[in-house]
């Protein structure tokens, strides 16, 4: 439904554009192209990369772009998602697409497979995967979307790594980005980080939580 809202508001923009510039001529008709363009290649991108990450369809629909981590869509992420949407449309009809997403329990395309997307309700959104285990721990320093986005990835893979390899990739994101998270905390680097990126997806202490009032 989002899909064919975006698409009648694209031939809309269309039809109004060739309607206003086809008297201009040979000139008239480059804009006509452009435009074309711009509503098959960036109508999305655009909308996508406001602070909404939802075209005007998804809007209305209530959905709405982000990264599988949970974490918002990313540039890279964006124009990847939407680029391979003409691989999606192969053979014919979004005919690649749509067996993606009817084979998947996440109904994500191969466009949002490639990106590392999924379309997601605003108000019912699943994180795909563990975060891990710990206690979170706020981060003492403003962190960036892109920080939190390796912090978020990190603490999603740690359950596959081992303790050590943890600690040695750990090492290296705290220096690269400094957290509060420092060497002289207790615990191991790796699992404070986690804690980090659990603090970072709503999880609070449990002291935190039981000094709440009912």
């Amino acid at each position: 439904m989002a899909f064919l809202i975006d698409l009648l508001i694209r031939l809309a923009i269309l039809l109004l554009s060739t309607t206003v510039l086809a008297a201009g001529g040979h000139f008239g008709s480059g804009l006509i192209f452009i435009t074309l363009f711009v509503l098959n290649w960036l109508y999305a991108v655009v909308f996508e990369m406001l602070a909404a990450a939802a075209t005007p369809g998804k809007r209305i629909m209530g959905i709405y772009v982000v990264m599988v981590s949970g974490l918002p869509i990313t540039p890279a992420g964006c124009l990847i998602r939407n680029l391979l949407r003409a691989v999606d449309f192969l053979p014919l009809l979004y005919a690649f697409g749509t067996i993606s997403m009817l084979l998947r329990r996440d109904a994500r395309r191969l466009g949002d497979l490639a990106a590392g997307t999924v379309v997601a309700y605003r108000h019912d959104v699943q994180f795909a995967g563990a975060v891990g285990e710990g206690e979170p721990i706020a981060p003492t320093v403003s962190l960036s979307r892109r920080q939190q986005a390796a912090l978020t990835a990190f603490a999603w893979r740690s359950r596959r790594l081992t303790p050590q390899r943890a600690d040695e990739i750990a090492a290296l994101a705290a220096w690269a980005a400094p957290t509060g998270a420092t060497q002289g905390s207790a615990g191991s680097l790796s699992a404070r980080l986690v804690g980090v990126a659990r603090w970072l997806h709503g999880a609070r202490p449990r002291a935190a939580r039981a000094a709440q009032p009912e």
